[in-house]
Parts: C-alpha cells; sequence; structure tokens
C-alpha cells in the first residue's frame, strides 16, 4: 500500500512501487527514506494510483469541517457556460471575462458546486474586502470567512487571501483547502507567487481574469499550474445583451513645437543607443534585458532615463487637457472617470476643473469617501492615476476618458470594463449627437499623441 502525505509543500510518498518511484516529478528523499512529488501533482499522483490499480492510504489533506454551502445566485447564461466548462474541464482552468460581467459570481457558484473548503486569492486589500464582503453574504449563515492579509491572519473553511500573504504562508496551508480561486490570475505568473499554487495539493483550481496572456510568456506557467483557459468572452461579445454597448473614440493631438523638439531630442538618445548597441526590443523580455544592462552601463541608464522624459512629454502634452475640456463641457450629465499614468498631472487637472483625485497617495478612507460619493452622485467625475484599474471597486460611470496610460491591451480592457457595467439599456436616439453618451451606451476616448510611440502602440491595440 501507498501512503500520500502532505510535508511542507511536497506530497511524501511512503512505499512507493518501481513504477511510482520512477515517475519524472517523483524524487527520492534519503532523509526521510521516502520519495516525493511537488504538491501540484497530488491529483495525479492519485490518478497514476488509481490506474496501476494500487491502494492507497491517503493522508494528504487536513481539511476545515464545511456545512452544506448553497447560492442563491441566478447565474446568466454566459457564467452557467463558463462554470460547466470549468467543471467539464476536471474542476481546473481559467475563465477569462470583461471587467463588469461577474467573474466572482462564476467562483461563488463553483464554490457551492464543490462544496469544499476554499482559499480565495486576491492581489489588493481592498479586493480582499470586497470578497469577504460577498463571501460572507452568500455563505456567512453557514461558515466562518478568514481574511489573510490587512492585519488579519484567520484561518476559516473559506478564507480569502492577498498574494503577499498565501506566498508567505503557502507550505503550511497547502494541504487545507480543496479549491483554490485566483483573482486577476495574471498576477500568478510572478515567480515568487508561483509557490502558492506549486506548494498547494488543492484538486481544484479556479484561474479569473479579464485578460489571461502576458508579454513574458508567464501565462504558460500558470496553465501548467491551473489548466488552460476553458472559457473566453470578449467585451463584444457581451455588450448590449449583458454589458452596456459601447464606443471606443480616439483622438489625434499634436504635440506643441516646444514639446516636439524636447520629445525628438530625448527620443533620439534612446534610439541612438539602441542602433549602437545592436539592441532589438521585440518583447518585454528584452526591455527587461535593457533594464538590467543599464545596471553596468551608463550609456544603457542614460537611454533608458531619456525614454522616460520622452515618455512623459508624449503622455502630458498640453493639447490633451485642451482635449479633456471638451470632452467635460460635452459630457455635463455624464458620469466620467479620467485616467492618466502621472500622479502630478492627476493634481494639475484636479485643481484646473474642480475633480477628486485619487492617486497611490490618496489615503485608503478618502479614497474609499471618493468613490462612495460619486456612487451616490454627488460627484459625477473623478480623475485617478493608475489605482482604478486593477482590485477596487468603481462605482458605475458611463464616459471613460485615457489620456495616458502603459499601452498595455490588460490595462485598456481594464479601464474599459469600468464603463460596461449592466445598464438599463434604451433605444438611441438615430439623430442624437454620436460624441454624446446615451442612455445604457458607454463611450471610452483614448487621446494619443500623433508621431509619437504611443500612437503606435495604440495601434498596435487595436
Amino acid at each position: 500500500m501507498v501512503t500520500l502525505r502532505y510535508d511542507e509543500g511536497t506530497i511524501r510518498i511512503e512505499d512507493a512501487p518501481d513504477d511510482v518511484a520512477r515517475l519524472s516529478f517523483v524524487e527520492a528523499d534519503p532523509r526521510s527514506k521516502t520519495h516525493r512529488a511537488p504538491a501540484h501533482r497530488y491529483p495525479f499522483l492519485r490518478r497514476i494510483c488509481a490506474d496501476r490499480g494500487l491502494r492507497a492510504d491517503d493522508r494528504v489533506f487536513d481539511r476545515f469541517d464545511l456545512e452544506p454551502l448553497s447560492t442563491a445566485y441566478d447565474l446568466r447564461g454566459y457564467q452557467t457556460e463558463a462554470l460547466e466548462n470549468w467543471r467539464d474541464a476536471g474542476d481546473r482552468g481559467v475563465i477569462e471575462l470583461p471587467t463588469g460581467s461577474g467573474k466572482t459570481v462564476v467562483a461563488i457558484g463553483a464554490i457551492a458546486a464543490l462544496d469544499t473548503p476554499t482559499l480565495v486569492v486576491v492581489p489588493t486589500i481592498d479586493l480582499l474586502e470586497q470578497w469577504a464582503g460577498e463571501l460572507e453574504s452568500e455563505f456567512g449563515d453557514t461558515t466562518d470567512i478568514g481574511r489573510l492579509g490587512g492585519g488579519d491572519q484567520r484561518l476559516e473553511p473559506i478564507t480569502v487571501a492577498t498574494y503577499d500573504s498565501a506566498y508567505l504562508r503557502a507550505d503550511g496551508i497547502g494541504d487545507r483547502f480543496g479549491l483554490v480561486v485566483f483573482d486577476e490570475v495574471h498576477h500568478l505568473g510572478g515567480e515568487g507567487y508561483r509557490d502558492i499554487a506549486r506548494l498547494s495539493a488543492a484538486p481544484a483550481r479556479l484561474g479569473l481574469t479579464a485578460t489571461f496572456e502576458r508579454p513574458d510568456g508567464a501565462h504558460e506557467v500558470i496553465e501548467e499550474l491551473l489548466g488552460p483557459v476553458v472559457y473566453r468572452r470578449s467585451a463584444d461579445d457581451l455588450a448590449g445583451e449583458h454589458l452596456a454597448d459601447y464606443d471606443i473614440k480616439r483622438i489625434e493631438v499634436e504635440l506643441t513645437a516646444e514639446e516636439r523638439e524636447t520629445y525628438e531630442a530625448h527620443q533620439g538618445t534612446f534610439t541612438d543607443y539602441l542602433a549602437r548597441s545592436g539592441i532589438q526590443l521585440r518583447s518585454g523580455s528584452d526591455y527587461q534585458e535593457l533594464v538590467k544592462r543599464s545596471g553596468s552601463d551608463p550609456e544603457a541608464r542614460e537611454a533608458l532615463l531619456a525614454k522616460q522624459r520622452a515618455r512623459k512629454v508624449m503622455m502630458n502634452a498640453d493639447r490633451k487637457v485642451e482635449v479633456l475640456a471638451d470632452i467635460l463641457g460635452r459630457h455635463r450629465e455624464d458620469r466620467i472617470i479620467v485616467f492618466t499614468a502621472y500622479t502630478d498631472l492627476v493634481y494639475e487637472l484636479a485643481s484646473r476643473f474642480l475633480i477628486p483625485p485619487i492617486t497611490n497617495e490618496t489615503p485608503a478612507d478618502e479614497r474609499r469617501e471618493i468613490l462612495d460619493r460619486f456612487r451616490r452622485g454627488a460627484y459625477s467625475r473623478v480623475v485617478a492615476a493608475n489605482v482604478l484599474d486593477e482590485g477596487v471597486d468603481v462605482p458605475d460611470a458611463n464616459v471613460a476618458v485615457v489620456l495616458s496610460g502603459s499601452g498595455s491591451e490588460r490595462e485598456f480592457t481594464q479601464r474599459l470594463g469600468r464603463v460596461l457595467r449592466p445598464k438599463d439599456l434604451g433605444a438611441a436616439d438615430p439623430d442624437a449627437d454620436p460624441t454624446r453618451s446615451r442612455a445604457g451606451r458607454a463611450i471610452l476616448y483614448e487621446v494619443v499623441t500623433s508621431e509619437t510611440a504611443e500612437e503606435r502602440v495604440s495601434r498596435r491595440r487595436r
């Protein structure tokens, strides 16, 4: 008989027969005179034992006692399809749905369907609180909801943890849960965070995201640890019936003569260095290699600094502010979120247009107050630098203005999702001004500087 035990992120295999000991992922442990396999290989190890007729004394899990779970959520058609696809894939895989489409609801359906102790891993404290609130509302009468992060270190049959806290405790809690849900699962591709999944024996694994692929290719590692994408729907797929219809309007602005001269000088410093060094930037990993080189090469460091200066010029162009003034005037009756990449610009816009600002410097209590007033209608517009892209419950808006950003598809999708919450869809007036937001229809304005790297990135993303 084979005995299986969980031991600090591994499965210890006692009395392993030769056909198990020879498996590629099993290693001998002379110290304990046993064999070991990575914890995430547990389901496959069990299947191997069953297929080969080996009796297994399975002592891997130290699970919480859990009362039967149920959910009152009435899943929409696409949410039901997503859950069914995940279940058909052996309760493993990634679901990709746009922001605002109810990924949390799908996960709650999975937790209720499996009726097993569950760990939910999230990237931020804000998301930890949001998830804990949803889970307490749905399952609080049946079980306690634990928290790992934000000063709390309390394990319960259903627990929400930040990626940081789950990583620090991964080898000690990998035998406590039968299901692990990774929200914003692209974060799992980070080198350290991967251990959360590697050191867990949980057979059931669910990843949630609006945009799965990573430019560094780490999504392939996530697929190995969780399973592939089992369901994918875009904003276009759901617009109209489940999410608001939307328009994306791209507005190009020119740099002033002074801005153009400054931009070209800095950009030229960067491109000249690339040409002299024979470096080609084809991917994010190529750029990371350049960053590493800058640690020992003064010219590489100066080139990167010049690139940053050029980027700041094109993203903070004066004529972008003029365009924003026009948009704000045109949409006086709408609820607007303005996104920028620079904190200094946020405060400049806040002062000029009397818009509440939110940055990484904004205290948590103040940010919650601003968003609450936006939700209640006391504020009709806010301006933010990056902090509303992910991990924050943002009230409904119907107009987004992207003045600047990283240019990534993920960031753009998240910002679009901020205006795609389900709406009461009304019939559009065919004679209405198409630049004004109509009932149930969202607008995202993307303002880019022409003849710059920003324009090229925008074009590639489209």
